[in-house]
């Protein structure tokens, strides 16, 4: 994207706001996209290095997965610019600062992303009564604690398996991103019978061809230390998770960590995208030319938003649960009998699933 609105089209965005408090050194960006089926949820991302395309094209992404999953919900996002590692108190500060300067904005209900957490959102919604993927002790549904987005994406791998996929019972898996939806969906998939042999996080991949033992892995992760640390695996560079010997790859990190530069040494033969947008549209082109199975980004991780909007609307754990792997295993295969049945690329597929619902959305809003 060479500028702020080359995304803009007749879905959106709706509105674009920066904020900025020097008196706090608050920078954030919100972009709410569309709102034709509701207000607008999405997560708020805390980094150093964010920028407005990246929110813009998460906050596309957003409305897709609220559109597909049938939620009553459009979608929006925001980013922080800050280091996520912040001492608490300075951490809090900006995040009530921010909480505070969204106050007005109330067709975006934010919830957790990466660099922030149930915690965070227990701030928003002291601050301005609006915010999802609350701690459990008020009254919320924490999302990240018992890993709404990892459970989705091991539903939409199970699936997979009568289209081509991979059969979960002894498949090596790989998780880039082993965070709040990477070390869950291990977590689910390994209860199905995989076998986790490569994970990666921000010090690098660790990789075991006899699979991890995750409890161990994740005692390493709760101690402050990284995959890396993990007792007799062999160590590579961040990326090299990647291209490591799997037989189901799931991203679940950052934006376009697949890309022309990787995709050719790509060895697995089912990708399950965990994160938003973490492959570009030159490298879906070749995975489903060399017949790469792919369940897109925002029918395979909608598990999150799923569990937000049951949260919202007063529901259950154990309801939104029922509802992730009820609309995530639907929306899987519909999908994927689409490619099946049309020849056309996952991506492609997806879009048209989301698209089509909008649309129809849309058409009822007045016009006038």
């Amino acid at each position: 994207m060479t500028g702020p609105f080359d995304l803009a089209d007749p879905l959106g965005p709706e509105k674009v706001v920066h904020i900025s408090e020097a008196a706090v050194g608050l920078q954030a960006i919100v972009v709410i996209d569309n709102t034709a089926m509701g207000p607008s949820i999405g997560g708020v991302r805390m980094a150093p290095d964010v920028t407005l395309e990246e929110c813009a094209r998460l906050a596309r992404a957003m409305t897709s997965k609220n559109s597909a999953a049938g939620l009553p919900h459009g979608g929006g996002k925001s980013v922080i610019f800050g280091d996520p590692a912040l001492p608490l108190s300075e951490k809090e500060r900006l995040i009530r600062a921010f909480a505070r300067a969204i106050a007005q904005l109330e067709d975006y209900i934010p919830g957790p992303d990466m660099g922030t957490n149930e915690v965070c959102m227990a701030w928003v919604h002291d601050e301005i009564g609006r915010a999802v993927g609350l701690p459990r002790v008020v009254g919320g549904i924490p999302l990240d604690e018992i890993g709404a987005t990892g459970f989705g994406v091991a539903i939409a791998a199970e699936v997979a398996e009568s289209f081509g996929g991979v059969r979960l019972k002894g498949a090596r898996v790989a998780i880039q991103g082993y965070g709040a939806v990477g070390r869950h969906a291990a977590r689910f998939l390994a209860e199905k019978g995989a076998r986790i042999v490569a994970v990666a996080d921000s010090r690098g991949t660790a990789i075991s061809t006899d699979g991890f033992d995750l409890s161990r892995l994740d005692a390493i992760k709760s101690g402050g230390q990284g995959v890396i640390d993990y007792p007799h695996a062999r160590v590579a560079r961040q990326e090299a998770v990647i291209t490591s010997e799997c037989d189901i790859l799931v991203p679940a990190a950052r934006p376009d960590v697949i890309n022309s530069n990787n995709v050719g040494a790509i060895k697995a033969r089912l990708i399950v995208e965990g994160a938003n947008i973490p492959t570009t549209e030159a490298a879906q082109a070749e995975l489903h030319a060399r017949g790469v199975l792919l369940i897109p980004d925002f029918i395979a991780n909608a598990g999150g938003v799923i569990c937000a909007s049951v949260e919202y609307h007063g529901g259950t754990q154990a309801q939104a649960l029922a509802t992730i792997a009820e609309k995530i295993a639907l929306n899987t295969r519909e999908v994927l009998t689409r490619v099946r049945d049309q020849g056309i690329a996952p991506h492609a597929a997806a879009n048209a699933l989301a698209k089509s619902r909008l649309r129809q959305a849309m058409d009822l809003r007045r016009k006038f």
